[in-house]
């Protein structure tokens, strides 16, 4: 099998009779989404159970950590087949994203970070949907209903925050503050890693593209829905 840009790789057999560049690529976003779909988990996830006001918000909270974990599980999986260390995937050998670095206290903050980060993960999963390495594919595929899920979650218990002045003012603290760490959720202009993944059709649109696609959705919620202010990304 000649196995060239534009090619489908179907099994992890095919992946290992790749070129190099484009197992490195593919290496690349798996170790990547181990790594997050865990640190997220960890710092955001599970400590917002003990945050949930209700038996039903810890409950719902209670699945969105287990979602999590599962898509690190799912993830770390893939690499495995395509002989990828265990370690490799954990947030102890590769940092994490800067977006994890925010420290949560509020259950304010767990809601509004649901919209704000999950949305992103969102646009990422859709673009591999269509991903040359069907494996990681039909992972994508699989994770999409939840990530969804996770944004629904934070749209709904947002929603009921918003309903008192309070809460409206807590929530645009929040936007404030957050917002702009998820300038870099999307990469660099211009990347040469980037420019690898559409050569090869494990991604399918520019960084440019799809952080122009996140901030057209977030202004929707949060000015349009919520009529709240959005902050300047990276500001």
């Amino acid at each position: 099998m000649s196995i060239e840009p534009g090619t489908e790789i179907t099994t992890v057999e095919q992946y290992q009779q790749a070129p190099e560049e484009f197992r490195t690529a593919v290496e690349k976003i798996v170790i990547s989404h181990a790594v997050n779909e865990l640190h997220g988990a960890r710092v955001f996830d599970e400590p917002a159970v003990a945050l949930a006001p209700s038996p039903y918000a810890k409950w719902l909270t209670c699945r969105v950590a287990m979602e999590e974990y599962g898509h690190h599980v799912r993830f770390s999986d893939l690499g495995r087949e395509m002989g990828i260390e265990t370690k490799r995937m954990t947030p102890e050998h590769k940092r994490p994203l800067s977006i994890f670095e925010f420290d949560l206290n509020t259950w304010t903050e767990f809601c509004v970070i649901k919209i704000l980060a999950d949305m992103a993960e969102v646009i990422q999963v859709e673009d591999l949907i269509r991903c040359s390495f069907i494996p990681l594919r039909k992972l994508a595929r699989m994770t999409m209903p939840e990530e969804k899920f996770h944004v629904q979650f934070g749209l709904d218990f947002t929603e009921e925050l918003l309903e008192t002045e309070k809460g409206r003012t807590e929530v645009q603290d929040v936007v404030d503050r957050y917002y702009p760490m998820m300038h870099k959720f999307f990469g660099r202009p211009n990347s040469e890693n980037n420019r690898i993944f559409r050569k090869w059709g494990i991604k399918q649109r520019t960084n440019e593209a799809m952080a122009e696609d996140y901030a057209n959705r977030i202004a929707a919620v949060i000015g349009g829905r919520f009529k709240l202010q959005l902050p300047m990304a990276g500001a």
